[in-house]
């Protein structure tokens, strides 16, 4: 994968879980019921795409091909 091609894969798919969290797409996880894992929906929506960013910056290491270089000085 190209740096270019990294670069715009990394910013789309952070983006994603963003809007996700603020309004006006947060309003599709805004209730109080059901509860899930003893959570109001609206604190289970934000827990859960914070997990998913974090697991998304994960993959996104791996991939990254600047990750195995070496800064020259």
């Amino acid at each position: 994968m190209t740096k270019k091609t990294f670069t715009k894969v990394y910013c789309l798919s952070l983006a994603i879980p963003l809007l996700l969290l603020v309004f006006p797409l947060f309003t599709l996880g805004n209730r109080s019921t059901p509860l899930v894992l003893g959570l109001p929906f609206s604190m289970f929506w934000v827990l859960f795409w914070i997990v998913i960013t974090f697991l998304i910056v994960l993959v996104l290491y791996r991939l990254d091909p600047d990750k195995d270089e070496e800064e020259v000085s």
